[in-house]
């Protein structure tokens, strides 16, 4: 059953794609949309101003396919890891659906083709996101919604500014490395978001989730208490050469069976069977970390806290990263911290700033029951957009593992690098 929908799918999206005369509004511009080329690089939020009228409903069908080459090297202490050659990885694809329903009012629908841990098609997640509310009438409560946004559905909680550079699945083009943050805090929930802009470049957002990654109405021995997490901070341009963002996030629960919060991503991570030794599973959690101070996604309470600046001046770029997760699992009395630092440093040139090049270090440390860990990875390479829909990347990549935390475990003593070639077409 699952291959005859799969089947369907990308026989409509044959479909779709070759009916040009119907569907040529495809290319018109659409209102408060995030590209998803290289117009859509160093961008967060979908913008909340835009000069594009509504003209009807708009269909947008979109996707992306990445694929890597990967050539790396690991090590332990015990020697027990999987060995590796240097090859292909699975191909990853996506499709998009975004529709400009009125003005004002979108839907945006993403579906994971292909992935590292799915054989099968399934639903990432999706959103009605509203901005003006002439749906019910012209111009109604135009004054509030000068300054609001309404976001709700099965999604991404904004939570930090990492999930806007990270690669989902095959989305990469935003990611100027191919991998994630080591704690790569990523999460799909049914969710609804408030949002609250001025002109001056301050934006404020309130989210409310129902905590569930997989939802169900079937009672749990631990109830599930809603997440609450907010964001506030500035994003503001400074003549031509000069912008500047810092924003602040912090993301609470207070109670729940299961925290996806940084074990949410069900497509699998990248540096594909790192530190394995032998569980397919493995590299949906490896070598990125999630401080469930326990299994992934043990039941438990957790606040988490993330600092993001962003400086942009002509094609030099920096972004940071500062995050702090305190919680604890239902088993434990004790609560844990862990912390997350990252710096990225990118200098883009060329005509259309099309090439890059730059490097990332990204360190992540605390206290497991076992004692305490510290894990650090460095990025360095670059990019070429051949076009704004293709982007090759190239980088080499070297991540450790240290503290007695870690002792008698496959991560004791482990460490990997080499060198990984993407290439990724979004459209």
């Amino acid at each position: 059953m699952k291959s005859i929908i799969k089947h369907i799918i990308l026989g409509l999206v044959a479909i779709f794609m070759t009916a040009g005369s119907v569907f040529a509004q495809f290319d018109r511009d659409m209102q408060y949309f995030r590209y998803s080329d290289q117009r859509g690089v160093s961008q967060f939020e979908a913008p909340f101003y835009t000069d594009v009228e509504f003209d009807g409903v708009n269909v947008r069908i979109g996707g992306a396919n990445t694929l890597q080459f990967q050539a790396l090297s690991h090590e332990n202490d015990a020697g027990t890891l999987t060995n590796l050659e240097s090859n292909f990885n699975l191909a990853t694809s996506n499709l998009d659906l975004d529709v400009a329903l009125a003005n004002g009012l979108r839907m945006h629908l993403r579906t994971y083709l292909s992935s590292q841990h799915h054989t099968e098609t399934y639903v990432k997640g999706g959103y009605l996101q509203i901005d003006r509310l002439d749906f019910i009438s012209e111009d109604f409560m135009g004054d509030l919604m000068d300054n609001v946004r309404i976001k709700i559905g099965h999604m991404e909680l904004n939570y930090g500014d990492n999930h806007f550079r990270r690669s989902d699945n095959a989305q990469a083009i935003y990611n100027p490395f191919v991998g994630n943050y080591i704690m790569d805090s990523f999460t799909t929930e049914v969710a609804g978001e408030l949002y609250y802009y001025t002109k001056g470049g301050l934006m404020a957002m309130l989210g409310v989730s129902n905590g569930k990654l997989n939802q169900s109405t079937t009672e749990s021995e631990i109830k599930t208490k809603p997440t609450v997490y907010g964001k506030i901070g500035i994003d503001k341009q400074y003549g031509e050469a000069l912008r500047f963002r810092l924003m602040g996030s912090v993301l609470n629960i207070t109670q729940s069976p299961s925290i996806y919060l940084y074990a949410g991503d069900r497509a699998g991570s990248r540096y594909y069977n790192v530190i394995n030794e032998g569980d397919f599973r493995a590299g949906r959690f490896s070598p990125s970390f999630t401080p469930g101070r326990g299994a992934p996604a043990a039941a438990g309470e957790m606040t988490a806290i993330m600092i993001n600046p962003f400086v942009k001046f002509g094609g030099l770029e920096f972004y940071g990263v500062y995050e702090n997760t305190t919680g604890k699992i239902e088993t434990e009395d004790d609560s844990r911290t862990f912390n997350q630092y990252g710096a990225e440093l990118l200098y883009r040139f060329g005509a259309d700033q099309d090439i890059y090049l730059g490097g990332r270090y990204n360190l992540v440390e605390g206290e497991m029951q076992s004692g305490d860990i510290e894990i650090d990875r460095f990025n360095i390479g670059g990019g070429w957009f051949i076009t704004k829909n293709v982007l090759t990347k190239l980088e080499y990549v070297t991540q450790s593992y240290s503290g007695d935390g870690y002792d008698g475990s496959v991560y004791q003593g482990a460490e990997f690098d080499g060198i990984l070639l993407e290439a990724v077409i979004s459209i």
